[in-house]
């Protein structure tokens, strides 16, 4: 991670604490820390989203009132981390915002298409709306992985490489190959996989560990039945038992929409705070 740009996504309830950690992660990896601090606007009145026969929206004066007091805050945050940042000699600079969901995502994957990977950092997930808009900007809208419950400057000893022959689990292992030629063990795994030619063919994740181990790395490759439970807790339970400290997946097979309402991988691990995961869709 030399020499790299990290996007440490914060939300006001990121600690110092966590700030600090990263900053002085990333000036030991001579790797300049893009922060970015967001925040949801505060809600909209009802009546607000109707407008007068003239076209025009009346919103009351107390709303505007708050709105100014966020932004405020926002401004006076940002200068902290800043400052955090200036006290541990790190290169890295801040941008914050207030807006709302679509503008949450839209700020994050243009501030992520000049970094090579980007972590939500801890706290992040106490701002639910702040967390998932921000996460979705970064895998739809950015070519870059995303990691979660872990730092990207972090060393990584075993990792589990969750394949499935997709598209999003290829660019999450391309992504993760820096990761992987430094660990110890890559351990593949293939969860029900569909051995036919136009699936997983007739030996699923031989075809990655061969290119893996063309890399250098030593690779174990598994083939697990999920026993008619859900992939993502198989995930975490063969990642955990191969004595994994970073899960490496793709994100979204599926559509976001159906991940939504009837849950999915992604969101199991994306919910999950115990195991760090590389994300890339």
């Amino acid at each position: 991670m030399h020499r790299r740009t990290l996007l440490f996504a914060i939300s006001s309830s990121t600690s110092d604490t966590a700030i600090t950690v990263a900053a002085e992660a990333a000036r030991e990896q001579q790797a300049h820390l893009a922060c970015l601090l967001l925040r949801t606007l505060p809600g909209m009145p009802h009546f607000a989203y109707g407008a007068s026969a003239y076209g025009v929206m009346a919103v009351p004066d107390e709303w505007l009132e708050t709105l100014q007091s966020c932004r405020t805050a926002q401004a006076a945050r940002a200068a902290e981390v800043e400052a955090l940042l200036s006290r541990s000699n790190t290169a890295g600079d801040v941008q914050y915002a207030t807006g709302s969901d679509a503008d949450i995502r839209l700020l994050a994957a243009r501030r992520a298409l000049s970094c090579d990977i980007a972590e939500a950092a801890d706290g992040l997930r106490e701002d639910p709306e702040v967390f998932r808009d921000s996460v979705h900007g970064i895998l739809f809208g950015a070519p870059v992985p995303l990691m979660v419950n872990g730092s990207p400057l972090a060393p990584r000893k075993r990792i589990f490489l969750a394949w499935n022959s997709s598209l999003s689990a290829a660019r999450a292992a391309h992504a993760a190959l820096p990761y992987f030629k430094a660990a110890e063990e890559v351990v593949i795994g293939c969860f029900d996989p569909d051995m036919s030619d136009t699936r997983d063919g007739e030996d699923p994740g031989a075809d990655m560990a061969a290119w893996l181990s063309h890399h250098g790395c030593t690779v174990t490759l598994s083939q697990f039945p999920s026993g008619g439970r859900d992939t993502g807790s198989a995930i975490q339970d063969r990642a955990r038992e191969a004595g994994a400290d970073l899960v490496v997946m793709g994100a979204y097979g599926h559509s976001r929409l159906r991940q939504a309402v009837f849950g999915g991988t992604t969101r199991s691990l994306l919910e999950q705070t115990a195991l760090p995961v590389l994300f890339a869709h």
